[in-house]
């Protein structure tokens, strides 16, 4: 599997070619869980660990560039939303308009937690998704299906993964426009950090981009890039490739702190 190579480039680089396999196979078998699964979390890995990764870099010098690319990003990871939304259909037939029409109502018709990993990557993949198109008002209104769909997912199965879920409610808060619930996002770190034992880099990344920068509290967001790069990319060797994208994203972000924090 490709998140286990810690070679972020070679990896970058070969990812195209397996989004459009992916893509033929799921024209092949277009009922296929794994396959849908599979999907959804290669084109979101690439939209968000990739091309919205190079719209931020590209954002300091070239804002009408970063645009185009951050609506490159917003359309793959929109791909990434359909192959998690086609998923639940499989076991919830009509989810996907439902979820349009009335979030909350809709989320709560998955009942189990067999389906958690599926309501991740929905609001996982519509939250990079608003986070790249924050000027479109089309993308601003669906900002309750991702708090939906995160909430249930929560509420099924708090402790999926490690804590990922938790750790997606802090990075929603960087991505969502407005100010976010300092309380809520504290409760949701914590709660991350403890699901995971500290050995998620993207955890403490997420956090100094939600929680420090906004603050500008610089004392917190050097400790958390030391934490992030300190994780060792052996206690999650299912991971090593998100280890290594979040420790070059705390590296980038170290890089720019004195632009960062206005002392």
């Amino acid at each position: 599997m490709y998140e286990a190579d810690p070679d972020a480039v070679l990896v970058g680089e070969a990812l195209p070619f397996s989004l459009k396999l992916l893509d033929s196979l799921v024209a092949e078998s277009p009922r296929h869980r794994g396959l849908l699964v599979a999907g959804s979390r290669a084109y979101l890995l690439y939209a968000y660990g990739y091309v919205g990764s190079e719209a931020d870099r590209i954002a300091r010098d070239d804002v009408d560039r970063a645009g185009a690319v951050r609506a490159r990003t917003r359309n793959l990871a929109l791909r990434s939303h359909r192959y998690a939304m086609r998923g639940l259909e499989l076991r919830h037939a009509g989810i996907a308009a439902a979820v349009a029409a009335d979030p909350v109502t809709a989320a709560r018709a998955v009942t189990d937690a067999r389906d958690v990993d599926l309501l991740y990557l929905a609001a996982a993949s519509l939250a990079v998704a608003i986070g790249s198109g924050k000027d479109d008002a089309s993308m601003l209104v669906r900002l309750p299906e991702v708090d939906a769909l995160l909430a249930r997912a929560l509420a099924l199965d708090e402790a999926w993964n490690d804590g990922a879920l938790h750790e997606l409610a802090v990075s929603w808060q960087a991505a969502r426009p407005g100010v976010g619930d300092r309380r809520a996002i504290d409760a949701h770190y914590e709660r991350a950090l403890a699901l995971s034992r500290g050995t998620r880099a993207t955890l403490f990344v997420a956090y100094a981009e939600a929680v420090a920068v906004r603050a500008q509290d610089r004392k917190l967001f050097d400790g958390l890039v030391a934490r992030a790069l300190a994780v060792d990319p052996e206690a999650r060797p299912d991971e090593r490739l998100q280890d290594a994208l979040a420790k070059q994203r705390a590296r980038w972000l170290a890089g720019l702190a004195d632009q960062l924090f206005l002392e």
